[in-house]
Parts: structure tokens; C-alpha cells; sequence
């Protein structure tokens, strides 16, 4: 074929989103004749969508010093952009900025063109995610504008995007999410040009997770799944797909379908080109593997998404729970909670640590924690943050003694998990439940819930859960209410604990009342007998 026929195929793959077809065609016809400029942004455009990034920037960078050298600077200035786009949502933002800057000189002595105002949105993008959104808004109001006065589809999108997602992250979700939608109704009716679809595709998802929107996290999943699968040769976005898939398919209890999806995200997003989104593909691997039981790969895979940059907490921490080195879980969630700055950051770490507290007994800072959660969960008002909370407070109430009320905020919890179809999470809430009805004399309720929860854990395969569900009454001590029988075998009073222990004594006194219900002693030396009988304290 001759080097004109190939240029021929180049673009009518290039039409048909036929992205590693298109690359490799117009990178054969440049290997044997000039190309035309325009050719010359699809094959930087196709390279970058098919994965070949150093290839894309090589195309970009040739087109931006032809048209700097043709005395184009606008054009110039609109492959500079290109370039930056692309290392911005890759997460290299330093590059990103050398490439804006060298598209402001090349507009030195250019009056208003819509590359000013695409620069102009770009920076507004960094200075949104500095938190200088005073700076921000008002440039994204400008990249609208002008947008609609050029005609210029992408960059409206890409100015109303960050202008949504600024009042998503200064807490007005209600406003943000709907300035989302509209964006990503023009981005599914075509409007948008692939590269910034599917970065408004990816944004508008982590926006939805931010504030714990899982209706809307869904739709546009599925959403960008069908935008994927149509483009069988899309690379950039199709790791990230996957992490939300994933996600998405590990609340909804089809666990060994998104075991496959972050082992294929995590293959997606390690190649020759480090996208930011490795860290949270391995952190999602590593959660399913913690849930499984497959601790020694849940440690990997957690190394492997800090070594990425994505912070392992609370998953690292819920680990450590579950191996029984409750304080040095306690340590990473109350460091980890120590930086979080917002209620959305805040409240991913809340449940974990409202656990990890109840299982070291100290039920008062459980209960704080507890209670500021659903205050989180007020002010956001997200179903999905509504059941968290609701489980994390009715299992501090079952543990301080307030069974009924600990029902009713269970149940609630259960009704919103169930709705929100997450077996998982419905399932350990029921085992509370269980444990509640027990407490009030109604053992046939708890024995059903905990059958049913325990056939959950079967079906998902979540062995931790089962191993907890089948240990013997004496094995479900807390390590606290384990310190508290070592004091009480020692034959110190309550009080003294208290003191010992820098608790109140009515901690001590519901600890002392968990212990005998567990070991079911009677008295203080019928607890300690027991204890000693079964290995359960170290003789002092």
C-alpha cells in the first residue's frame, strides 16, 4: 500500500475510534511522508488513547514547534494545552504546568482566543484542587463563557466540570452534583470529544464518591463502562473504569468478578506510563483480599498501593483488627484520622475506628466517634453514609448496655443496606442484630439473623466473618475485657481497675458484666476459674 493509502486507513480508523489501528497507520505514513498538522494531532491523539503516551507527547511536541515555526501561535498554544491536559490528569502536575506556560508565551501579543481561556481553566483545575477556589470559580465562569462564545463543546464541559466540582468540595453537593449531571449529559449525548470524556467521566465519578453519592456513582459507571466497551482500543480510561467497577462490584457482593476487575486495573495502570489511580486499584484489591481472608496478599497489595500513593487506611488498619494487633491498629486510625480535614475524608476512617475502639474495649471514645459520624451523615445526607453511621453508633449501643435502642438503630442500619443491595454489609449488621435479640431473651429472632447472616458469608466467601461466627463464646472476649479478667483474677476491685486502667468504673463495671455473660460465670471467682481453665489469662 502506498504511503498515501496508509494515511487513507489512518484516518478512517481514526473515525471510527479504531484508536491502536489509527496510531499505528499514521505512525507508518509519517515514517514515510510529511504529515499535514491536522495529521499530526491525530496521531498524538490516537497514540494517547491508545497507551503510547511518550509517542503522543513526541507528536504533540513536533506539531507545537511546527506551528510555533509557521507562525501559528494559537495553534501552538492549543498543542501545549493538549499536552498539559494530559500530564494534569495523570497526576504529574508540575510538567503539566511547564506545558501551560509555554502556551501563555506563545500567546504573548494574542488578543481573546478560546486557548487563553482553555489555560485559563486548566489553571483554574490546580487552583480547585489547592483549595483556592476564589481564584477558581471565577476562571471557570470565564471558560464557560467562553466556550459558548466560540462554540467550543469541550472546553464548555471542562469549565463547567471544575465549576461543579468546587461546590462539590466546599460541601455544596446539591448544587455540584447538578452542574455534574448537565455536564455529563452533553459528554454521553457525543458532545465531547474522547479526551476530555473521559476525563469528565472519571472526575464526575470521583466527585460522586466524594460525597458518598452511590446512586449516581452507578449510573455513571455503568455509563462509562458502555463508553469503554464501544472503544475496544481505549487505554487511558479503562484502568479507571475498572477501579470504579470494582468498587461498585464488591458493595454489591460480586466479589470474585471484582477480584478480576483490580487485577485487571491493577495491569491497566502499571505500564510504561504510572497513572495515579495504581494506588486505589491496589488498595481495592487489597480490600477484597482482607474480606476473603488472604492476609499475606492484602499486605502486598497495600504496600503496593502506598508505594503508589494511596494511602492504605482504613484497609491496612482493618487488617491489623483482624490479625489481633488492635493497638497498632488503633494507632494508624487515630494518625489517619488526625489528617483528615473534612467530613468526607473524616468519615471514611470513622467506622473503622469506631470498631477498632469497641474491640479494645474503650467504649466512650467509640461512642464520640460514633455520634460525630452521624452528624457527618446528617449534614451530608447520603443513604450510603446514613447505614454507616447507623452501624457504627447501634454497635456502640449494644456494647454499652442500651439493647433496645441498639435494635432500632440497627434495623435501620439493615433497612438501608438492603436497599442499597450490599450483602455484605447487611450481613454484619444482622450478627448485631443477633447479638441484640439474644440480650433480650429472644433466641429464636437471633438465632435467624445469624443464620442468615452466617449463609451471606458463605456465598461471598468471606472466611474472617465465618471464623468469628463459629469461635466459641469464651473466644469473643475483647482484649480489653481479656486485660480487665487478668486484674480481676488478681482480686482487684472495680475500682482499682478503673485507676489502673485510666477508665471510668462503670467501664469497668460493664466490662466485668461482658465477661460474665461470655464465660457464663455467675461470680468473680467463677470467671477467674473459667478464665484459668481455658487458657484465657496469663498467670500473674
Amino acid at each position: 500500500m502506498t504511503a498515501s493509502g496508509v494515511l487513507d486507513q489512518a484516518r478512517e480508523a481514526f473515525a471510527r475510534r479504531l484508536w491502536a489501528g489509527a496510531y499505528l497507520d499514521f505512525a507508518a505514513a509519517d515514517a514515510a511522508m510529511p504529515l499535514e498538522l491536522s495529521d499530526l494531532e491525530s496521531l498524538a491523539l490516537s497514540a494517547y488513547l491508545s497507551g503510547h503516551d511518550e509517542e503522543s507527547t513526541s507528536a504533540w511536541t513536533r506539531a507545537h514547534h511546527a506551528a510555533l515555526r509557521r507562525d501559528e501561535p494559537t495553534r501552538a498554544a492549543k498543542y501545549a494545552v493538549q499536552i498539559g491536559a494530559g500530564l494534569l490528569f495523570r497526576g504529574a502536575a508540575a510538567p503539566a504546568m511547564g506545558w501551560f506556560a509555554r502556551g501563555e508565551r506563545a500567546l504573548e501579543g494574542c488578543g481573546d482566543c478560546p486557548e487563553r481561556a482553555w489555560l485559563s481553566t486548566w489553571n483554574a483545575f490546580v487552583w480547585m484542587w489547592n483549595g483556592e477556589f476564589g481564584k477558581a470559580q471565577p476562571a471557570f465562569a470565564d471558560g464557560a463563557a467562553a466556550g459558548r462564545r466560540c462554540g467550543d463543546t469541550d472546553l464548555l464541559a471542562m469549565a463547567r466540570l471544575g465549576d461543579g466540582m468546587s461546590l462539590v468540595l466546599q460541601g455544596d453537593a446539591q448544587a455540584g452534583m447538578a452542574l455534574l449531571d448537565e455536564v455529563m449529559a452533553g459528554v454521553t449525548s457525543g458532545e465531547v470529544s474522547p479526551m476530555y470524556a473521559g476525563i469528565a467521566y472519571c472526575t464526575v465519578i470521583a466527585g460522586c464518591s466524594d460525597v458518598f453519592d452511590l446512586r449516581r456513582a452507578r449510573e455513571w459507571t455503568e455509563a462509562l463502562t458502555r463508553w469503554c466497551d464501544a472503544q475496544p482500543e481505549l487505554v487511558p480510561f479503562r484502568g479507571n473504569c475498572l477501579v470504579h467497577r470494582c468498587e461498585l462490584m464488591q458493595l454489591d457482593g460480586s466479589w470474585p468478578e471484582a477480584v478480576a476487575a483490580a487485577r485487571q486495573a491493577c495491569e491497566h495502570l502499571s505500564g510504561s506510563v504510572k497513572w495515579d489511580t495504581l494506588g486505589s486499584a491496589y488498595y481495592q484489591l487489597g480490600e477484597l483480599q482482607r474480606l476473603r481472608g488472604d492476609f499475606p496478599e492484602a499486605e502486598e497489595s497495600f504496600r503496593k498501593a502506598n508505594e503508589a500513593g494511596r494511602s492504605p487506611e482504613p484497609g491496612l488498619a482493618l487488617l491489623r483488627l483482624a490479625q489481633g494487633r488492635i493497638d497498632i491498629a488503633l494507632g494508624i486510625l487515630a494518625r489517619a484520622l488526625s489528617e483528615a480535614d473534612d467530613p468526607p475524608a473524616r468519615s471514611r476512617i470513622m467506622p473503622a475506628y469506631v470498631e477498632t475502639l469497641l474491640a479494645s474495649g474503650d467504649v466512650e471514645s467509640a461512642r464520640v466517634h460514633a455520634s460525630q459520624l452521624k452528624e457527618y451523615a446528617d449534614l451530608m445526607d447520603a443513604p450510603y453514609l446514613h447505614a454507616m453511621a447507623d452501624a457504627a453508633l447501634g454497635a456502640v449501643l449494644l456494647a454499652d448496655g442500651e439493647t433496645g435502642a441498639a435494635l432500632r438503630t440497627l434495623r435501620a442500619a439493615a433497612t438501608t443496606w438492603r436497599a442499597l443491595n450490599a450483602p455484605y454489609e447487611t450481613a454484619r449488621v444482622r450478627v448485631l442484630i443477633g447479638a441484640a435479640c439474644d440480650e433480650l431473651g429472644d433466641q429464636e429472632t437471633a438465632t435467624l439473623e445469624t443464620a442468615a447472616a452466617r449463609k451471606t458469608f458463605e456465598e461471598l466467601g468471606a472466611v474472617p466473618d465465618l471464623e468469628r461466627l463459629a469461635r466459641p463464646v469464651h473466644g469473643s472476649l475483647t482484649a480489653r475485657e481479656a486485660e480487665v479478667l487478668n486484674l480481676l483474677a488478681a482480686g482487684k476491685t472495680n475500682r482499682s481497675i478503673a485507676r489502673e486502667l485510666g477508665l471510668a468504673e462503670k467501664t469497668i463495671a460493664r466490662h466485668v458484666s461482658n465477661i460474665f455473660t461470655k464465660t457464663g460465670a455467675q461470680s468473680r471467682a467463677a470467671a477467674t476459674a473459667y478464665a484459668y481453665e481455658h487458657h484465657l489469662i496469663q498467670v500473674r
